[in-house]
């Protein structure tokens, strides 16, 4: 019988069987070094085109345009300081104050050496909006960077808008996709992004292995210094055995996607009307385009921390926003770029589906809360 459940999953993910499985020979029996010219390594060594490929195929693009890293994290870092670091004219870069600390500290540690950064506040709903950015955009201009989907509320941008309006600039555009990417549909080419981080324990593939997708004829300096692996953009031996289950989680997930976005869509409806019926006060951040089964709900005049503990005591895992800042009781960054009212603030809490989530699952979700806050 399940005992605990876990609605948490924009934090990370369950690693699939069929990743696990396609893991397991990579690791046991075919561990060559897939960069030796020997005959041990071939299978290694076509075993990351196979990934290249299957990954490529599943977000439109070109074998050639994916670059294997340890997670989103290192793709973040490597756009936007490697995209600065080849500017000799120290043009500037437009973000967000709502995306992930990935890409605003590591937008603080290039400002910190002179290169200017504009930082765009979202709207109220939590979108960045074409009249937005057309405020801050010049032509002086170098790099765009939104994400695709916020991890804490849900709401997901116009990326193929921004992308436009930053590319009339001659500017080139990043977007952070790492919650969005296996979840939603998603196709570079059609976005016209010229680069896109994503991380494979998003969706349901092991922890700390990712891409970088880099549209061809851009170019980007490599952010580590060594071997000529990833086409002499990203040193260091491969992660195959990560890299297969990647490739096959993401394929999964997008084989499925529409069948576990109506699953995940209908738990979430099961979930808002049991609140709604029961009369709770809250409020549910994040406007109306998000991501499936992501609901950011602030209860007016409660403690989000406290409810994150009762829920835990009930064998419930929650967040309060986002995981990386699960240690901090501080109003979430994202919270205050929205101007959300701090006495809403303070009781938001994150629950977030997942496919393996169950009816079940929801039904005991949305008790547990009637119970804690009212």
């Amino acid at each position: 019988m399940k005992q605990h459940i876990y609605a948490d999953n924009a934090a990370t993910t369950q690693l699939d069987k069929t990743a696990f499985e396609a893991m397991t020979p990579w690791l046991i029996e075919e561990y060559g070094n897939a960069s030796q010219p020997y005959a041990f390594a071939r299978k290694p060594k076509k075993a990351l085109a196979e990934a290249r490929c299957t990954i490529a195929e599943c977000i439109g693009a070109l074998p050639e345009e994916i670059f294997f890293t340890s997670g989103g994290t290192e793709s973040d870092n490597w756009v936007i300081k490697s995209s600065a670091f080849s500017d000799s004219e120290k043009r500037g870069m437009i973000t967000s104050t709502f995306e992930h600390y990935a890409v605003l500290r590591s937008c603080a540690a290039i400002e910190h050496l002179g290169y200017p950064v504009a930082y765009m506040c979202p709207t109220k709903e939590g979108y960045i909006t074409s009249e937005i950015l057309w405020k801050y955009i010049t032509d002086k201009t170098r790099l765009v960077s939104v994400m695709y989907a916020n991890n804490e509320i849900g709401s997901i941008q116009p990326i193929c808008e921004l992308c436009e309006i930053a590319h009339t600039h001659g500017a080139l555009f990043h977007t952070d996709a790492v919650q969005a990417v296996g979840h939603i549909k998603i196709n570079v080419h059609e976005l016209g992004v010229d680069f896109l981080s994503a991380s494979a324990h998003k969706f349901n593939g092991p922890k700390g292995i990712g891409f970088l997708y880099i549209r061809n004829g851009v170019e980007l300096l490599p952010y580590e210094d060594g071997g000529a692996q990833e086409s002499a953009h990203r040193a260091g031996t491969e992660n195959v055995a990560a890299i297969v289950g990647m490739a096959t989680a993401l394929k999964t997930n997008c084989d499925l996607l529409e069948q576990n976005q109506q699953h995940i869509l209908n738990l979430e409806r099961h979930l808002v009307t049991q609140l709604n019926e029961a009369g709770v006060v809250y409020k549910r951040n994040g406007g109306d385009s998000k991501l499936p089964g992501l609901l950011s709900l602030s209860f007016p005049g409660k403690d989000g921390e406290a409810i994150l503990h009762r829920m835990d005591l009930m064998g419930i895992s929650i967040s309060t926003g986002s995981a990386c800042d699960s240690v901090n009781t501080e109003i979430s960054h994202v919270l205050r770029a929205i101007r959300l009212d701090e006495d809403y603030a303070k009781g938001t809490i994150r629950i977030s589906l997942g496919k393996n989530s169950t009816e079940a699952d929801a039904e005991k979700i949305g008790c547990a809360l009637i119970r804690i806050v009212s």
